[in-house]
């Protein structure tokens, strides 16, 4: 697992201090120590909820990212062998559908989280790759809102938590902004990236695989809705890279932007009900768009697409967008946000305050997100804010040197040593074409 001394070190003082904090086993009349947030989870549903349970349960202790994922898998794998042996296993039966008490489930869960931190406490595998520059600040307050309805989800290693060998390093974030309760947004965020990495596609075609996550997580979580009289949607917004591409999906309002030398790029266009596209989409349907403090499908809800909301479809779909971006160095990192920032912030604002707070602050990104929400609470925001900032580079080094290279009528911008250059204009010069070349160096 560890990749050095100085990792395998890091690792080991977590795994004292966890194993040391953490009281267990835990028997049938034991409280869990994180309490699943579904009283009943029916079989499709145990890997998300288990990797779910896994990751925030270590992340509230600060346990390193790797590490998680690689705990998360090695629990999930015992858990799936061990899960119909377990004793005191209620399962509920609804026609032809079964669903299991979580509680069971979670409880079998964090014994055998105890049980891989000691052996990798006494034995620490060695197999960690290296992996790409992905720091992240991370937010999210219930503000002026009665309840907290937003979910986040932070994946740096995705290969390590669903145990791929043969991709490019591959990372997932994403926002889930609920409204009518949270359950939509807790189900999108336990589930989607499960079901995104179980599309035939996936290994060939990312964002058709996003695309069709989005559109199995809607289905299914439609049907639990109707088992448990749930009245709930969520938006969401994803972002998903593997090696130098970036992949993006979303439905609804919530949105991620790209910082390229200090510039912002926009990735997407979120869905509201008065865009011109949806609104012609909505009024096709036979429902309409009118103004009701804000503009609203159909008087009621003021997105136009979401995971959920069976009540309201199809006015509210659950297809969602999509969008593919090459990277090439250039670029600084992503801010992925819901509504309730995007409102009352724009991207160039928000591009200004991480500027501001870098410069201040040395390059160091701890409370960059915190710094992002306060503005957006002290611009009158009132609702749910959730914030994540994740760098695609380290901010204390500076920025790539940026070579153009022209031939003929193609221009080609790198960023990479003159190196390259001299063995482009080598080859160009066999070709006997004309090469005109020209250095930018852009903070």
């Amino acid at each position: 697992m560890a990749g050095s001394a100085a990792e395998e070190k890091t690792f080991r003082r977590f795994l004292e201090l966890f194993t040391r904090e953490m009281r267990m086993p835990l028997h049938e009349s034991d409280p869990v120590p994180m309490r699943p947030l579904s009283d009943l989870v029916s079989e499709d549903e145990i890997e998300g909820e288990c990797l779910d349970l896994c990751l925030q349960h270590l992340y509230k202790y600060n346990c390193p990212c790797s590490l998680a994922a690689a705990l998360a898998r090695k629990v999930l794998t015992e858990t799936s062998g061990r899960f119909f042996s377990a004793p005191c296993l209620t399962v509920f039966c609804f026609f032809d559908f079964a669903e299991i008490e979580a509680v069971t489930v979670a409880r079998l869960v964090f014994n055998i989280l105890f049980e891989m931190c000691c052996l990798w406490l006494k034995e620490l595998p060695f197999h960690r790759r290296p992996l790409p520059y992905y720091e992240t600040s991370i937010h999210a307050i219930k503000n002026m809102r009665r309840k907290m309805e937003d979910k986040h989800v932070i994946i740096p290693d995705f290969n390590t938590l669903f145990n791929i060998q043969d991709q490019e390093e591959q990372a997932f974030f994403a926002v889930f902004d609920g409204h009518g309760g949270v359950d939509a947004a807790i189900y999108a965020a336990n589930h989607l990236h499960v079901n995104l990495v179980h599309q035939e596609s996936f290994s060939q075609d990312p964002i058709e695989a996003l695309c069709k996550a989005f559109k199995v997580t809607d289905e299914r979580f439609v049907k639990k809705a109707s088992r448990e009289k749930l009245r709930c949607g969520t938006t969401g917004v994803v972002t998903f890279l593997r090696g130098q591409t970036l992949y993006v999906a979303w439905l609804g309002d919530s949105q991620v932007i790209l910082v390229r030398r200090g510039q912002v790029v926009e990735l997407m266009k979120p869905h509201k009900p008065d865009r011109e596209d949806e609104k012609k989409r909505i009024e096709a349907l036979g429902g309409c768009v009118i103004w009701f403090g804000t503009w609203r499908v159909n008087g009621s809800l003021s997105v136009s697409r979401a995971i959920g909301d069976s009540e309201h479809k199809p006015y509210i779909c659950g297809d969602a967008d999509h969008s593919v971006f090459p990277l090439d160095g250039s670029e600084d990192y992503l801010i992925l946000a819901c509504d309730g920032f995007w409102d009352t912030v724009s991207p160039e604002e928000a591009v200004r305050v991480v500027s501001d707070h870098l410069q201040e602050n040395s390059g160091d990104t701890t409370m960059i997100a915190h710094k992002l929400v306060a503005s957006a609470r002290d611009a009158g925001s009132s609702d749910n804010i959730t914030v994540i900032v994740v760098f695609l580079r380290d901010p204390r080094s500076p920025p790539p040197t940026s070579i153009e290279i022209t031939v003929g009528s193609v221009s080609v911008r790198v960023n990479k040593t003159n190196e390259v250059l001299m063995t482009f204009y080598s080859w160009t010069l066999r070709r006997r074409e004309r090469v005109c070349t020209q250095f930018c160096y852009e903070p």
